[in-house]
């Protein structure tokens, strides 16, 4: 009987039901089955509303879309060119430096590739890069803001870990934990790109002074949302609910009566759009929070450590399997659904390992953006295709060099603690 219910659940899983009704009802049929009151699912839901850090999501991801409405990727990149073009390889700098600013900006790595893309590509072109580089270099550089403040994922992360009572999981230790993995994932692909273009002739473009000033004054006021971001929520004088209000208002005023880019339908927009997203990841949150907790009452996250801890008895095993198995994910999962149906079941047993919640939420998050171009199924893959209408199988070479290279940074981050703890413990 117990089996003819789990294989009617799996068939209604595979035929399409939405995720959060699938965790949904494979929680409520746990607990019947275990004689267990079906109001905890209710209560975990519940749970949700007490958590002060939540409202800090859908004011975000408000702003992030509002800024994908307006000209900011147009003004992004005249910036970065003002300042960076002079450099050696200044148009590869320049390239991860705005896809990273924008992803931080707006949380969507998709949407980088098609706001920048545009912008990106022919100008490495124009700058004698060919072909697979510029290509390939955009579309993995689509991601790189993750793990940058307001990251959503980690703020996700944190979310779950405090549901979870994890302690000394705070928000802010995640940002300031993801800072120098994000920089080291920048600078060893601008160090990639120089060698890989080591034959190519050095044009210099001479810093022009006037054209810099000019950028900056454009791009000013959305200059100074990281400005609002990280200084108050790091000196303290703001909270992350609040420094995400005052963002998402800030944004507000200066893309409608500032700039005066985004009118009446771009704003219901995205407004619309942004509380669609948020709306799918709080579903897929309670019905996840509910569905760890069927886990917890069963043991099943001892009877899993028991299991690894038969075959792997080394943390650096555990965190190498671990790594492939959150690149994997990354390449079939929504970043969001791998960490609410993901991190409950890893962090107790990373934890049984002495592996630092703080230092697993940024390996998680890091495997997860590289998952974005993993191959076959990378959802960046399909989108930079699309976008720049190249067949899916040229991605898969010109992107090869630079997963090669992030993931060489994801094992030294996974393996040297210190880059991601040494800000916060």
């Amino acid at each position: 009987m117990n089996m003819a219910i789990w294989f009617g659940v799996l068939i209604i899983a595979v035929l399409g039901m939405p995720l959060f009704l699938v965790l949904l009802t494979v929680a409520g049929v746990g607990f019947s089955l275990s004689d267990l009151d079906l109001i905890v699912i209710g209560i975990e839901l519940y749970r949700l509303t007490d958590s002060t850090v939540l409202v800090a999501l859908p004011l975000f991801a408000f702003a992030g879309y509002l800024l994908s409405e307006a000209n900011t990727a147009q003004r992004v990149v005249r910036t970065s060119r003002a300042i960076l073009g002079w450099m050696p390889g200044g148009m590869i700098l320049i390239a991860l430096l705005a896809c990273a600013f924008f992803t931080m900006l707006t949380g969507g790595s998709g949407v980088t590739i098609i706001a920048l893309g545009a912008l990106l590509y022919p100008a490495l072109k124009e700058s004698h890069h060919d072909d697979s580089f510029s290509l390939g270099l955009v579309t993995t550089s689509g991601s790189l803001g993750i793990l940058l403040p307001p990251a959503i994922p980690l703020i996700l992360f944190g979310i779950v870990a405090q549901q979870m009572n994890i302690p000394g999981v705070d928000i802010v230790d995640l940002f300031l934990a993801g800072l120098i993995p994000a920089l080291l994932m920048i600078f060893a692909l601008y160090g990639y790109g120089l060698w890989a273009n080591r034959a190519q002739p050095i044009e210099l473009t001479p810093f022009a002074a006037r054209e810099a000033i000019q950028a900056l004054k454009e791009s000013f006021w959305e200059l100074l949302i990281p400005v609002i971001i990280l200084g108050g929520i790091f000196s303290g004088v703001l909270v992350l609910s609040e420094a995400a209000a005052i963002t998402a208002l800030y944004v507000l005023i200066i893309e409608t009566l500032v700039y005066r880019e985004v009118g009446w339908k771009a704003l219901v927009r995205a407004m619309r759009e942004s509380m669609i997203m948020v709306g799918g990841i709080l579903l897929i949150l309670g019905a996840a929070m509910a569905f760890t907790n069927l886990l917890i009452d069963l043991g099943i996250p001892e009877m899993l450590f028991e299991l690894i801890s038969t075959h792997v008895d080394s943390p650096l095993l555990f965190l190498l399997l671990l790594n492939l198995l959150l690149l994997v994910l990354g390449a079939f999962l929504d970043i969001f659904a791998a960490i609410v149906i993901m991190a409950p079941l890893i962090l107790p047993i990373a934890m049984q390992f002495g592996i630092d919640p703080i230092h697993l939420a940024i390996i998680f998050v890091a495997n997860m953006q590289i998952g974005y171009f993993t191959p076959p199924v990378g959802m960046n893959l399909f989108i930079a295709s699309y976008r720049f209408k190249k067949p899916i199988t040229e991605l898969y070479r010109a992107t090869w060099p630079f997963l090669l290279v992030l993931l060489a940074v994801v094992l030294l981050v996974t393996y040297v603690p210190w880059f991601s703890l040494v800000l916060v413990r």
